[in-house]
C-alpha cells in the first residue's frame, strides 16, 4: 500500500517555504547565527540556526512553536487545496519541546501564559476546528513516528486523510542542558566530517496532507510506502547499530523495496561523533561501498530542528526527487573513516534526474528509530 502526500508546508532558520528551504540548501545556505536571546556568558556554544522573527531584537516571545506550526499547516492546506476545517482530519504533531520556551518565559520573565497554549490542540481547534489532535514527543523521531501512525490510521479506515506536523522553537533549559554535556564546543553542525564536534539546535515547523490517494485532477507530490519505527531502549543517549539496522530493514520490508533500489538517503546526519560514526557504519553495511545512493544532512544547514526534523528531511527528499538535485552536507570536507565510502554529496548541489525511491533516516535519544520511504510521482 502506498500514501500520497499532496501537500507540504515548511518554516526554518534559511527559509520561509519548502521551495525557500531546498533552494538555500542547494545554494550552501544556512540560517546560523550568534544566540539571539540567550545570555553568551552563561554557555560555551555561541551559535544555533534560529528563526529571525522576533518583533524586539534579544526579546524572545512565547508561543512561537505554536505560530509556526499553524504556518507550515496552512501552506500544506494551501498546497494540497484542502479546506482549512479539519474537524473530521486527525492533526498529528511531533515535538521534542512542545511550548517549553513559553513556560520558561513565564517563570523567568512573567510573560502572559494560558496553560492550554501549552497544547498545540488548543491552537489547532481555534484555527482549524480540529477536533482529533495528538502530539508525539518521540525525541528526534517524533514527526516520523506521527507520520507511521497517520499510515495506520488510513490503512485501518480510520481517516481519509492525515495531516502530519512538527515544530520546536529552542529552549533555553535544553540548549543548557546539551551545552553541559557535550564534550567539546560546536561552532556550527558538521555531519560526517572529522572535524564534527557536536550538535547545536534549530527550530522550525513543517506540515505534510497525507492521504489514501489524491482526488482526480489533483497532483501528487510524491508517494510514502512505508515507515518503520521501533524503539531498541539500548542505551539512554548512544545509538544501537543493531536497533538501526532493525528499523531500515523493517522499512524496506513495508515499503516492498531492497536497499539496492534506494537512490536518495537523507541521513539523521546529528554532527556528533557517536550518531554520525553509527550511522555512517550501518549504511556501510547495507549498501556497497561507492555504488550506494547518494546521500545528505540537511542538519548541516539548518540545525538540529528536534521533533521535526525528520519530517523537514522528508520534504527536502520529496523535493530533491521532483527536481533531479541533491543538496551538499555543508562544510564536509573531510569525511570520517567510517564514511570513507558513502556517496556524500559535498562541494556543491548533484544533479540527479532518475532518483525514484529516497529513504530517510531519524533517531533518537533512547533508541528511538525511525525510517521513511518515499517513492517519486511521476
Amino acid at each position: 500500500m502506498t500514501w500520497d502526500i499532496t501537500g507540504m508546508g515548511a518554516v526554518a532558520c534559511n527559509g520561509t517555504t519548502p521551495s525557500e528551504v531546498f533552494d538555500a540548501l542547494c545554494a550552501g545556505r544556512d540560517g546560523r547565527g550568534p544566540l539571539q536571546v540567550f545570555d553568551h556568558e552563561k554557555y560555551r556554544a555561541r551559535n544555533a540556526y534560529e528563526i529571525t522573527d522576533r518583533a524586539l531584537p534579544g526579546v524572545d516571545e512565547p508561543g512561537r512553536a505554536t505560530r509556526w506550526l499553524v504556518d507550515a499547516i496552512d501552506q500544506a492546506l494551501t498546497d494540497a487545496g484542502h479546506p482549512r476545517d479539519l474537524t473530521d482530519v486527525p492533526v498529528l504533531v511531533g515535538t521534542t519541546l512542545q511550548e517549553q520556551r513559553s513556560a520558561e518565559l513565564w517563570w523567568r520573565h512573567g510573560s502572559a501564559l494560558d496553560p492550554a497554549d501549552l497544547h498545540f490542540g488548543t491552537a489547532l481547534r481555534e484555527e482549524y476546528g480540529a477536533a482529533r489532535t495528538y502530539t508525539f514527543a518521540n525525541a528526534c523521531a517524533a514527526s516520523l513516528y506521527a507520520l507511521a501512525m497517520a499510515t495506520d490510521l488510513i490503512e485501518l479506515g480510520e481517516a481519509d486523510t492525515v495531516v502530519v506536523a512538527g515544530t520546536d522553537a529552542i529552549g533555553e533549559s535544553a540548549f543548557g542542558t546539551l551545552d553541559r554535556v557535550q564534550n567539546d564546543v560546536p561552532d556550527a553542525l558538521r555531519p560526517f566530517d572529522r572535524s564534527h564536534r557536536g550538535m547545536l539546535m534549530g527550530e522550525g515547523a513543517v506540515a505534510v496532507v497525507l492521504t489514501r490517494a489524491a482526488a482526480p485532477g489533483r497532483p501528487v507530490h510524491a508517494r510514502l510506502r512505508g515507515v518503520g519505527v521501533n524503539c531498541d531502549a539500548q542505551h539512554s543517549t548512544a545509538p544501537d547499530p543493531a536497533g538501526i539496522t532493525r528499523v531500515l530493514r523493517d522499512a524496506y520490508r513495508l515499503a516492498g523495496a531492497a536497499p539496492e533500489e534506494i537512490g536518495l538517503v537523507m541521513l539523521h546526519g546529528s554532527g556528533t561523533p557517536k550518531n554520525d560514526s553509527t550511522e555512517a557504519t550501518v549504511l556501510s553495511r547495507i549498501f556497497p561501498p561507492g555504488s550506494g545512493p547518494l546521500m545528505t544532512a540537511v542538519k548541516s544547514m539548518t540545525g538540529h530542528t528536534l521533533g521535526g526534523s525528520g519530517l523537514l528531511s522528508l520534504t527536502m527528499a520529496v523535493l530533491a526527487l521532483q527536481r533531479g538535485q541533491v543538496p551538499p552536507v555543508l562544510g564536509l570536507t573531510d569525511p570520517i573513516e567510517e564514511a570513507e565510502g558513502l556517496r556524500l554529496v559535498r562541494g556543491h548541489a548533484a544533479t540527479a534526474p532518475e532518483l525514484t525511491l529516497a529513504q530517510v533516516d531519524a533517531f533518537g535519544f533512547g533508541g528511538i528509530n525511525a525510517a521513511a520511504i518515499l517513492e517519486a510521482a511521476r
